[in-house]
């Protein structure tokens, strides 16, 4: 009895403590994903109502560059830096990275640059919590533990899926090991910063998916035949490979611009010119910025991309040339959004080839590239049910698995182990 209640006692402990680490930080997290969040769509709307702020993009692209030069050296590595100070606790990750990472990440949208929001959020949430850390004063494992927790909670709040990020700050860091003694304190602080972004009056994008919608619990008899079984597997694989080449690409380009140009202030001119001359090639400029959405009812976006554009062909392929050159030639962004969109792409075009139903490919291969591109499957799964329901969830978590399976070891994240 004396061991039982003493093991209980400690517990409580545990969970009290946690409660009162992570909840200030969890809502502080949570704060700044909504003022970002916030200050992203107005950049969005200033860039569609101001055309010509894309011909600014070289020079934007030197700002960023100078600010990292000058004040951020060491928070230039983003969330390899966090992941590193996960794994090894050391000097701990800048407070100024928060700061930075927003302000540049604002500059990239509002010029043009094609670039996402996870990566904001997550070194926001680290750079935060470390912070957190210092002032209480944690030990190692504890300040690691708090880290962790950091980037649930920006994950969770920038996308409105709390529990994915909280099974994304797990999984991200070593592949096919899960840490189970870090889930409690960071599904609190993916729930709590999830909610402060609510409450302070963020929506979240909705996609609809009408396949499946019908079923109120997933089956083996819900939409369960093995011949769409076979054709989401076959799509899979695509998107297993696309998320493969995404990451390759990223990294050979990325050695690439610093080896021809050492110079890290001309990186992002080369690649603003760059951005402009295709948008002129293309005669379009729907592969700027985040996807999500576009004054323009012709442009494609990534809820268009679940059956109200049609089927479309080749805009995944435009959207990853688009965001590796943004992020390989110095401007600061996410990866996740535009895999989020060239996963929706493929899978539209993909349903079109192989007669199959577009919101369900798209919403598979939305999740599934980003799957393969940053090893973590069954955070994507759960993302896809947070997001699209759970009649699907057959599907989506076949398909995650099978995709990261398909990719090898390549990831976007240099720091995974």
């Amino acid at each position: 009895m004396r061991s039982f209640f003493g093991g209980l006692w400690r517990q409580t402990g545990q969970t009290l403590k946690w409660l009162v680490w992570v909840i200030p930080m969890a809502i502080a997290v949570g704060g700044a994903c909504a003022l970002f969040a916030w200050s992203l769509d107005r950049a969005t709307q200033a860039r569609f109502a101001h055309p010509w702020l894309l011909y600014l993009l070289p020079v934007a692209g030197i700002a960023s560059a100078w600010l990292y030069e000058k004040f951020g050296k060491p928070a230039e590595r983003g969330n390899n830096l966090i992941l590193d100070q996960i794994h090894e606790p050391g000097a701990g990750v800048p407070r100024r990275m928060a700061p930075l990472v927003l302000v540049a990440t604002l500059i990239t949208h509002l010029f043009g640059g094609s670039g996402g929001r996870e990566g904001t959020a997550v070194q926001m949430g680290g750079s935060i919590a470390s912070g957190f850390g210092r002032a209480f004063r944690l030990g190692p494992e504890d300040f690691r533990m708090l880290l962790m927790a950091g980037v649930a909670a920006g994950f969770g709040a920038i996308f409105g899926t709390p529990f994915a990020g909280a099974v994304f700050a797990l999984e991200v860091l070593t592949i096919g090991r899960f840490r189970h003694d870090a889930l409690v304190p960071c599904l609190i602080a993916a729930l709590v910063g999830n909610w402060t972004c609510h409450q302070l009056g963020i929506a979240h994008t909705r996609y609809d998916v009408a396949f499946g919608a019908t079923d109120t619990l997933p089956s083996l008899a819900a939409h369960f035949d093995f011949a769409l079984l076979a054709k989401a597997l076959l799509a899979a694989a695509a998107f297993g490979l696309c998320g493969a080449f995404f990451a390759e690409i990223s990294h050979v380009a990325g050695r690439w611009v610093k080896k021809l140009c050492p110079h890290p202030l001309l990186r992002p001119v080369i690649g603003g010119l760059i951005l402009i001359a295709l948008v002129h090639l293309l005669g379009t400029r729907q592969y700027l910025g985040l996807g999500v959405w576009s004054p323009n009812p012709a442009d494609v976006t990534l809820p268009s991309l679940f059956g109200a554009a049609g089927i479309v062909h080749g805009a995944w392929f435009w959207k990853i040339a688009f965001t590796v050159i943004t992020l390989s030639t110095g401007f600061k962004g996410g990866e996740v959004t535009p895999l989020f969109f060239i996963g929706a792409a493929l899978g539209n075009s993909l349903a079109g080839l192989l007669g199959a139903p577009v919101d369900l490919f798209a919403s598979l291969g939305f999740v599934a590239v980003f799957a393969a591109a940053a090893n973590t499957p069954l955070a994507c799964a759960i993302m896809g049910i947070e997001l699209f329901g759970a009649s699907n969830a057959l599907y989506l978590a076949l398909v995650c698995f099978v995709a990261w399976r398909c990719s090898g070891r390549s990831t976007i994240y240099a720091a995974q182990r």
